[in-house]
C-alpha cells in the first residue's frame, strides 16, 4: 500500500496504492483466485481474507485505491453497477421517501419504478435541475435523494452542492451516480454528497471486459453497514479475477478519460457546425444549459460522452449508426474503443428520449479519425435525404 499519503491520485493510481510484492518484487499486484483462506491452529484467520463473498486480496486493494481517489472514508466493489445501486435503496426502510432525477440511467429508473411500489418505498422522479420540483418533492422530509451527473444520456448537469444542502435540510442523505465524470473530473463527496456510484464496468474499468460497480462513501455510519450486509447477504460480490482486472484498467484511468475529454470537446465543438446535426450535448460546450455548474464542478474536462440528435428522425439516427465505420455500435461506454447507439432502440417504446438521439462514447483513438468518421456518416445521410427529394 501507499508509503505516502502526499502522492497526486495519477501517481496512486498509476502505481496501484504504490504497490510492491516485498516477497518477488512483483510490480503487478498479484490475483489470488481462491474463494476460501485457511485459518490457524487457534482456529483464528491467518490474513485479512476468510471467504470470497467478505472480500479477498484483490477487493481489498481496489477498494482501498478507490477510496483513496474518491476522498472517501471507505469504498465498496460489487458485481455491477446496479447491484451497487440496489444495495443503497435495500438499506432504506418501508416509508422512507426517495427523490430522484428523473433523467437518470433507464435500466436503474425501470428497476426503481418496479422496487419501490412492493416493497414500501415512496419513490419520487423529479427534473433536479428546476428548483421548484426539488423543494416541493421535499416538502415533508425525504430518506435519499439520488442524482447522475451528468446524466445519461442526455448529459444534463446536476448542482451537486445546491442539492446537497437542500437534502441534508430535508434529513436525507444524497448519492450521486459520477460514472461518466469518474473521479478524475468530479469528486462528488467534497461537493457534499454523502455516497457516490459508478458503474464500474464504464470508465473505471476502460476495456469493456469487466461487470462490476463501486459505491465511495464519506462516512462509515450505521447506513453503511446496512449496505455493506446487504453486499454479503444478496451475493452481490464482485470475483477476484474481475477485482483484478479493475484494478488493472484503473491504472490507466487518468490518461484514458483526459484524452477521451479532449476529443469529446474537440468532436461537439466541430459535429456542432454539420448541417445534418440538429443539436450537440455536450456539457463542455459554452451554450449547453448546464455548462456553468459544470466548469464549477468539474476539473480538467468534461467528460467522454456527448449525445446528437441528427436530421432525419429515427431513420436518420438509424442511418448514421449503420454507416460509421471507425465507431462502433454497441452498448455501453467507457472503453478505449469509440462506441455509438441509438438510444430509442435499446431503451424501447416507453423511452422518453427522442428518436433522433445517437449517445456517442469516445475512446481513446485519433481525434481526426473519428471526426472524419462521423463525418462521412452524416454526409451519407445528406445524399440519402438529396437523393429522396430528388
Amino acid at each position: 500500500m501507499s508509503r505516502n499519503n502526499d502522492l497526486k491520485p495519477e501517481t496512486l493510481a498509476a502505481q496501484a496504492l504504490h504497490f510492491l510484492d516485498g516477497e518477488t518484487g512483483a510490480v503487478v499486484p498479484p490475483l489470488h483466485p481462491s474463494t476460501t483462506f485457511a485459518r490457524d491452529a487457534d482456529y483464528a484467520p491467518r490474513g485479512a481474507s476468510t471467504y470470497a463473498r467478505y472480500g479477498g486480496p484483490a477487493v481489498d486493494q481496489v477498494e482501498a485505491l478507490l477510496a483513496r481517489l474518491e476522498g472517501a472514508e471507505a469504498a465498496l466493489v460489487f458485481a455491477s453497477g446496479l447491484a451497487a445501486s440496489a444495495a443503497v435503496i435495500m438499506a432504506l426502510k418501508p416509508g422512507d421517501r426517495i427523490v430522484c432525477h428523473a433523467h437518470i440511467y433507464w435500466g436503474f429508473r425501470e428497476w426503481l419504478e418496479d422496487f419501490c411500489p412492493r416493497f414500501g418505498l415512496e419513490l419520487r422522479l423529479i427534473d433536479m435541475t428546476e428548483t421548484a420540483q426539488l423543494d416541493d418533492a421535499l416538502a415533508g422530509g425525504a430518506a435519499l435523494v439520488w442524482t447522475e451527473t451528468p446524466s445519461n444520456p442526455l448529459w444534463e448537469v446536476i448542482d451537486i452542492a445546491a442539492i446537497a444542502e437542500k437534502a441534508h435540510k430535508a434529513g436525507a442523505r444524497l448519492a450521486v451516480d459520477s460514472t461518466a465524470a469518474t473521479p478524475v473530473l468530479q469528486r462528488p463527496l467534497e461537493l457534499g454528497a454523502d455516497i457516490v456510484m459508478h458503474s464500474a464496468t464504464k470508465y473505471l474499468n476502460g476495456h469493456s471486459d469487466v461487470l462490476a460497480g463501486a459505491l465511495a462513501v464519506k462516512r462509515t455510519d450505521e447506513f453503511w453497514q446496512r449496505i455493506r450486509f446487504n453486499r454479503t447477504g444478496v451475493g452481490a460480490m464482485l470475483g477476484a479475477f474481475e477485482a483484478w482486472l479493475l484494478l488493472r484498467g484503473l491504472r490507466t484511468l487518468y490518461l484514458r478519460v483526459r484524452h477521451a475529454s479532449a476529443t469529446a470537446l474537440h468532436l461537439a465543438s466541430r459535429l456542432q457546425r454539420h448541417p445534418k446535426v440538429l443539436q450537440v450535448l455536450y456539457p463542455g460546450l459554452p451554450d449547453h444549459p448546464g455548462h456553468e455548474i459544470a466548469c464549477r464542478q468539474m476539473e480538467g474536462g468534461f467528460g467522454g460522452m456527448l449525445s446528437l440528435r441528427v436530421a432525419g428522425g429515427l431513420a436518420g439516427g438509424l442511418s448514421v449508426v449503420k454507416t460509421t465505420r471507425v465507431f462502433v455500435p454497441a452498448t455501453s461506454l467507457g472503453g478505449v474503443e469509440s462506441l455509438i447507439e441509438h438510444r430509442k432502440t435499446i431503451e424501447g417504446e416507453a423511452s422518453i428520449l427522442p428518436d433522433d438521439l445517437l449517445r456517442l462514447s469516445v475512446g481513446i483513438e485519433h481525434p481526426e479519425d473519428l471526426l472524419a468518421d462521423l463525418q462521412q456518416a452524416l454526409d451519407q445521410l445528406a445524399l440519402k435525404e438529396g437523393t429522396a427529394a430528388e
